[in-house]
């Protein structure tokens, strides 16, 4: 009777690199400039998308008609990151999810010293994006101002705003029913994104671009484990119950949208969904395991 030999050190070098690279610390260090997420546009992962999305008839119909926008990060390989997206450059109306250009905004009057820090700040910042809190964002955006949220969008370093690229982040609106209008140029909209400049925030923050990394661990402990279990949250905490969610999302009328950083032992993506449907929310919960599939797949293909 042959005995079967086992190997336990490459057993146990392959369990530590596995470990190794799921536990790796959030934002990941980086030397120097990181790559613009256009410059990380994959065709293939593209042409995956279109497929698997198109397969959908309603689906297609939404994207045809502009009512529909998806933004998907690869971040499986740190060494080749790949994006790409339907209508991705198409600005909506995003309700509460451009509440992160706000706990940009306050990251950075906080590291330059324009904001004094205090228990109530602290609170604030994460009542609005855990809990999607109106009060606390409208007691942020007064702390900030307009002018200071644009102007940290339209950072260079960030590029979170252009209107060249077809607008991306933005608030113009308290959180209230009162105050001032501070509309975005392109379209008028007070609470404004596209997938792609979404994506974008996400990708600098896990790259420890927004502000600098100490700012980047901040908005990360912020935006981890949400505090509502919708959306894309409803159905990943089914098929990924391990893996760690930092996400903000927004619904108001026919509305939805919603963006995760997903960061597990088996995946490691952004998504980001932007949805003008009275099915919206169900939408996105729906769109989780076909985008998946999207990343798999293309990287089975390579």
């Amino acid at each position: 009777m042959r005995r079967t030999l086992i190997n336990y050190p490459l057993i146990l070098l392959a369990f530590l690199f596995s470990f190794t690279v799921y536990s790796q610390a959030l934002p990941i260090h980086r030397d120097g400039e990181i790559d613009k997420l256009g410059e990380l546009y994959c065709e293939d992962l593209q042409l995956t998308l279109e497929a698997e999305i198109f397969k959908n008839s309603s689906w297609k119909r939404l994207v045809d008609n502009n009512r529909m926008s998806i933004g998907i990060v690869d971040l499986s390989d740190l060494d080749d990151i790949r994006y790409a997206g339907l209508n991705d450059s198409y600005m909506m109306y995003a309700a509460s999810l451009p509440k992160i250009a706000v706990l940009l905004a306050a990251m950075d009057a906080l590291e330059n010293g324009e904001l004094k820090d205090s228990k109530e700040i602290q609170r604030d910042m994460r009542l609005m994006i855990s809990k999607s809190n109106n009060q606390a964002t409208t007691r942020m955006i007064d702390r900030v101002g307009y002018e200071k949220i644009e102007a940290v969008l339209r950072l260079p370093q960030h590029n979170l705003y252009e209107e060249e690229t077809g607008g991306g982040l933005w608030v113009g609106k308290r959180y209230a029913a009162g105050g001032r209008r501070y509309p975005e140029p392109l379209k008028g909209l007070s609470h404004a994104a596209t997938t792609k400049q979404v994506c974008s925030f996400y990708y600098q923050l896990a790259m420890g671009n927004l502000v600098n990394e100490d700012r980047s661990k901040q908005m990360l402990d912020i935006m981890e484990n949400p505090g509502l279990h919708h959306k894309f949250v409803n159905t990943l905490e089914r098929v990924a119950p391990r893996a760690r969610l930092f996400r903000k999302s927004g619904s108001w009328k026919n509305y939805h949208s919603d963006s995760v950083l997903v960061w597990g032992p088996d995946r490691k993506y952004i998504i980001v969904a932007l949805i003008d449907d009275s099915y919206g929310e169900q939408i996105i919960r729906d769109l989780v395991i076909p985008l998946e599939k999207v990343l798999k797949k293309s990287r089975n293909l390579m």
